[in-house]
């Protein structure tokens, strides 16, 4: 069984379709919405982890794109800049899945995209601005 994270785009003429009960239904894909948010524009963004088989996800996917939803990886939506973080610590902890912790023996920023779901709340925090979140 294979895992995706995406970040999934919803353009206003398509939000109240059943897009994402269709993945299920049809396609026999799991997936987890890890954040969801309507922006000022009435586009919905939601980021989901999905499971299945390779070629289930990828027919999933081809299903999305033609029904006018906009897919990326969810791992290209997150910068950190690590010349200009000062490895302060401010961020892990308001991080609330721990994908941010401090080194103990050399205390500098690690990251784990793994566990990330885009919260935001490192990005509002960080003194320097040194992370950048794109959904």
């Amino acid at each position: 069984m294979k895992t995706r994270r995406l970040v999934l785009t919803f353009p206003e003429n398509i939000v109240t379709k059943p897009i994402t009960y269709k993945l299920v239904k049809n396609f026999d894909l799991e997936f987890n919405i890890l954040r969801a948010e309507i922006t000022t524009e009435m586009e919905g963004k939601i980021l989901i982890e999905i499971k299945g088989n390779k070629n289930q996800i990828e027919k999933g996917i081809e299903y999305l794109t033609k029904e006018g939803v906009t897919i990326q990886e969810a791992s290209k939506d997150i910068i950190m800049d690590k010349d200009q973080c000062i490895h302060c610590g401010l961020c892990t902890s308001l991080c609330i899945t721990k994908a941010l912790t401090l080194d103990k023996i050399n205390f500098k920023l690690n990251f784990n995209k793994d566990k990330c779901i885009l919260c935001g709340f490192c990005q509002n925090s960080c003194p320097v601005n040194a992370i950048k979140i794109k959904m």
